[in-house]
């Protein structure tokens, strides 16, 4: 005879102390659980609007310089250590743990046009108003050294307007009316590289194909360099002007580039006859923008007195942040842990963000890290819900920026219907449909 018995065991459902939480048994069969959706449903609308609540992204602001702030550049080894130039030709190194300037150099004459950090860390590249290029240590004099001197000085014949420097080699590059390329062992650039003639706004290195730059001109090109060739690759002409360019630090032939008319514009290298993805929210010229080390997203900085966080494959913003008192925005940076965003504003202001706007800073318990987990899985579950949606979508604007941006959709919306008018008509065939992407690009030179 076969007998069965039921057997418990007390490790299975009883707490070893009275703080520990009762378990449950849970059967994950669907059809025993007919509400689940709907449960689910109203958590995540509730994690959506606690979102929004706690949603309060501005950290403080490092005040301290007598002009605008014009460059600002990271340490490549510090997390809290970055360098910013002002209008004025000072440079100030700040702390951001203590939220603090620790030095103040009286570096050039008139604006300081560009900064960068040596790949070491150990100096820092500065060129301004005054035709100079210096050359100046990270750290501070010790007690008994002589007052801030540069390590070098290069007296260049016109203003140099950008500089930038290898990623991984003693050189860098700078530029004005032509793009040089510099060793730092000597004062004349062992290669100059131009097409065209006209200033140069911006360099920069690509971060992973260290022998390739890209430059921003004034006659609205975004030319392309190999360092180991004597002549630029290819460029591509926009409508209006390009004030910068960043290139991705993930993928190798990624860029994107700040534009004039309000829009950025992501490129691959490879393929320049039109854009991989326009960005466009910003309702005035984009003055600045700076990539996150994962590469899935940036910041831009922009006359409209806001900074935008864009997903690289999204056209438009997820985010955007403004203060009252915040006036042009010149200068962002996103810092090398993917949590701060830094912009340097005309007002004289440096100002700390965090990177994701709700995000709770400090020490998380385990339990509170779980519950976080959920409901962000939540969130993206019903994304696309309207009501969710919604509230995740929803931001208030200043009433310059809401306005301008009613303004321009209007704008838009009447030039399509112009040209649909347009095409309705004429002949069949006479009047081209141009997708929006390609209606920014006038020409691609190689």
């Amino acid at each position: 005879m076969r007998v069965k018995v039921l057997s418990r065991n007390p490790d299975d459902y009883v707490r070893e102390t009275k703080l520990d939480l009762q378990r449950v048994p849970r059967n994950y069969d669907p059809a025993l659980h007919p509400f689940e959706v709907a449960r689910e449903y109203t958590r995540a609308l509730n994690a959506t609007k606690l979102e929004r609540v706690f949603a309060k992204p501005f950290l403080s602001s490092l005040d301290g310089h007598r002009d605008g702030v014009n460059c600002m550049a990271k340490h490549p080894k510090s997390l809290s250590t970055v360098l910013s130039g002002a209008c004025d030709g000072e440079v100030k190194i700040w702390n951001l743990t203590k939220r603090q300037c620790i030095r103040t150099i009286q570096a050039h004459e008139g604006f300081v046009r560009g900064m960068c950090a040596r790949f070491c860390g150990t100096s820092f590249f500065t060129v301004g108003d005054d035709k100079t290029i210096k050359q100046w240590k990270m750290e501070s004099p010790e007690y008994g050294e002589e007052e801030e001197e540069p390590i070098h000085t290069i007296l260049g014949k016109t203003v140099y307007t950008g500089i930038d420097h290898h990623w991984k080699e003693p050189v860098f590059a700078t530029c004005g009316h032509q793009v040089d390329i510099w060793d730092e062992q000597r004062t004349s650039p062992k290669c100059s590289l131009t097409w065209g003639f006209d200033s140069i706004s911006s360099v920069k290195f690509n971060p992973i194909e260290t022998y390739l730059l890209g430059s921003c001109a004034s006659d609205r090109n975004i030319v392309l360099y190999d360092m180991r060739k004597s002549t630029p690759l290819k460029k591509v002409i926009l409508n209006m002007r390009t004030n910068t360019l960043c290139w991705n630090p993930m993928e190798a032939f990624i860029f994107t580039a700040a534009n004039e008319d309000y829009n950025l514009y992501t490129f691959d290298m490879r393929f320049l006859e039109s854009p991989v993805m326009v960005h466009m929210d910003h309702v005035s010229a984009v003055l600045d923008v700076d990539y996150s080390p994962t590469g899935k997203e940036f910041v831009s900085a922009s006359f409209d007195k806001s900074i935008r966080i864009f997903p690289v494959d999204k056209g438009h913003s997820r985010e955007v942040y403004h203060t009252k008192r915040m006036q042009h925005v010149i200068t962002v940076k996103w810092t090398s842990d993917n949590k701060y965003i830094l912009c340097g504003s005309d007002e004289m202001n440096i100002r700390l963000w965090k990177a994701n706007a709700s995000e709770k800073l400090g020490v998380l318990a385990p339990r509170e890290k779980a519950a976080m987990n959920y409901n962000q899985k939540l969130k993206e579950k019903f994304q696309f819900h309207p009501q969710i949606r919604r509230i995740a979508q929803h931001r208030h604007l200043p009433k310059s920026i809401f306005c301008q941006i009613k303004e321009q959709r209007i704008m838009r919306e009447a030039r399509r219907r112009k040209e649909l008018n347009r095409r309705k008509h004429s002949k069949p065939g006479s009047v081209p449909l141009v997708p929006e992407r390609k209606k920014h690009i006038v020409a691609v030179v190689k």
